[in-house]
């Protein structure tokens, strides 16, 4: 079963330029097709998945929300 499910609709994206190891780019391109999807979703969704997954990012995002938060509130 995968892991990430192929796309129900297109969300508002963003472009953002990475360098992949040729690999990581290989899998990446086969996951795509896999699951029916495109290779800027894969990634996407991977990384929503580990943003969720990781509790210590999870804390640390928290903790950083609101630092920003007090130091917009200041401005």
């Amino acid at each position: 079963m995968a892991l990430l499910k192929a796309p129900s609709k297109q969300p508002k994206t963003s472009t953002l330029q990475v360098r992949l190891e040729e690999e990581v780019r290989h899998n990446l391109d086969m996951y795509a097709e896999f699951i029916d999807a495109n290779a800027p979703y894969v990634v996407s969704e991977a990384l929503k998945l580990s943003f969720k997954k990781d509790d210590e990012f999870k804390r640390w995002a928290g903790q950083h929300t609101i630092d920003l938060c007090i130091n917009n509130a200041m401005n």
